[in-house]
């Protein structure tokens, strides 16, 4: 759909312009760990600076262990490098949400830059669900999602991007979205996916070849060793859905993709609630609800 399979050696630093950035923004790290215990999955390791806080909500019964990440900032602005690095141990098991939705301001020249770094081990389990990134007329957000999942292991995870506020009849006309995945399997590359929007980014969002006037686009991504047993179920939850969106669901490299894209933000968000409860029951058994975060 909206986004193309690029050679690996491309990543969110591919533009030379970035060399010539002076950092002038706050930078912020959230680094966590889990492992598995008599008592079910515990957190190991934590290091937090500032503006990124994580928070553990009280475990609800039947769930799994669930981890929050905040951005006490309130926004992204440009300059702001931040990075998030998880790993879950052998046989572990965590959701990590995002609080709210992030938004991306308008720069006044340099990039805002977002990695993330997501460590799944041998029979392990991780659901990666951030809420929106709203991105700001004239906001550039450069982020990379780079996933290792060990072998038995599995991985769920998921992007939201807003183009603008709709409903304060805001638009995104220029700017800059690079946001890139890179999947490996037992450390072999097997997916590298990137999205690169720059300059008129209003024209390509209007085109209809390219993303025919949607204002929110969503990728999801289940790694594991039977993805492709639960293409049918995904595509059978897509017929149950409305023509308020478009999706689509494919296998790549044993890799289930799922495409999202709408003219209203919140009915995608909507549509995505359902398919990921029903998803994470699908894959694992797991009560089919979304987090209390995502209601509020």
């Amino acid at each position: 759909m909206y986004a193309a399979t690029l050679p690996s050696n491309l990543d969110f630093n591919d533009d030379a312009e970035i060399a010539e950035q002076t950092v002038c923004g706050m930078r912020g790290s959230a680094i966590l760990s889990f492992k598995d215990s008599p008592n079910g999955t515990c957190l190991n390791d934590l290091y937090q600076s500032s503006p990124l806080r994580v928070l553990f909500p009280n475990k609800v019964k039947g769930d799994i262990c669930s981890a929050t990440l905040v951005a006490t900032s309130g926004g992204l602005v440009g300059g702001d490098h931040l990075n998030v690095d998880v790993s879950v141990g052998k046989k572990a098991s965590v959701q990590v949400i995002g609080q709210a939705a992030e938004k991306i301001y308008k720069s006044n020249g340099p990039d805002t830059f977002f990695e993330i770094s997501l460590n799944v081990d041998k029979d392990a389990y991780l659901e990666w669900l951030p809420q929106e990134s709203i991105i700001f007329d004239q906001a550039r957000l450069r982020r990379k999602t780079a996933i290792n999942v060990e072998a038995n292991g599995t991985f769920l995870g998921a992007e939201i991007l807003v183009f603008g506020r709709k409903a304060m009849g805001e638009t995104l006309n220029k700017g800059l979205v690079r946001d890139v995945w890179e999947v490996r399997r037992c450390g072999k590359l097997i997916w590298s996916d990137a999205l690169h929007l720059s300059g008129d980014i209003k024209t390509q969002l209007d085109h209809p070849a390219g993303f025919n006037g949607a204002s929110a686009v969503a990728t999801s991504v289940l790694v594991s060793d039977d993805g492709e047993k639960h293409i049918k179920f995904v595509r059978e939850i897509f017929e149950t859905f409305s023509d308020d969106f478009k999706c689509a669901a494919t296998i790549t490299n044993d890799i289930l993709v799922t495409r999202w894209l709408a003219s209203d933000a919140h009915k995608l968000r909507q549509g995505f609630g359902e398919y990921w409860s029903a998803m994470r029951h699908e894959i694992k058994g797991l009560p089919r609800v979304m987090p209390r975060l995502w209601h509020m």
